[in-house]
């Protein structure tokens, strides 16, 4: 079998099965193997293919698979509706003790209101912050 064949062969397969895993770990060496099917074609000893293979394969593993890997990433999920609220402040507007919900004035609407820690009393006007959001009821510690 000649040297740019064994290259193209070896190339073929690694790109199909870097299709099946998609972690970006088998490209490098396809690529790599279409380097060296290059230099075969041009009659290049197969020592200097091997290298090449092995010096490009190398260099795209890593260097420009971590800075693909890093754009593909899925990006931090955007919170939506209460999960949104976790971490906010609001303000109390009614008296929050740990046995009697209060209210609190959060993003601009009204929410009921529990103390986070048992035992705890919040008096109104106080700047809370949002720990959990249980239903239509917000956890609130000071």
């Amino acid at each position: 079998m000649e040297a740019w064949l064994f290259w193209i062969t070896a190339a073929a397969v690694l790109a199909a099965v870097e299709m099946l895993s998609l972690g970006l770990f088998l490209a490098p060496f396809a690529a790599g193997s279409v380097l060296a099917a290059v230099l075969a074609a041009l009659h290049v000893s197969f020592a200097a293919s091997l290298t090449a293979f092995a010096v490009a394969a190398l260099v795209l593993l890593l260097a420009v698979r971590p800075l693909l890997m890093a754009r593909w990433r899925a990006p931090v999920g955007i919170r939506t509706g209460a999960a949104a609220l976790v971490g906010s402040r609001a303000v109390v507007v009614e008296r929050i003790a740990s046995m009697h919900p209060g209210t609190v004035r959060l993003n601009g609407e009204v929410w009921t209101a529990r103390t986070y820690a048992e035992g705890e009393v919040i008096e109104p006007g106080t700047v809370v912050h949002v720990i959990e959001i249980q239903g239509a009821t917000a956890l609130v510690t000071e």
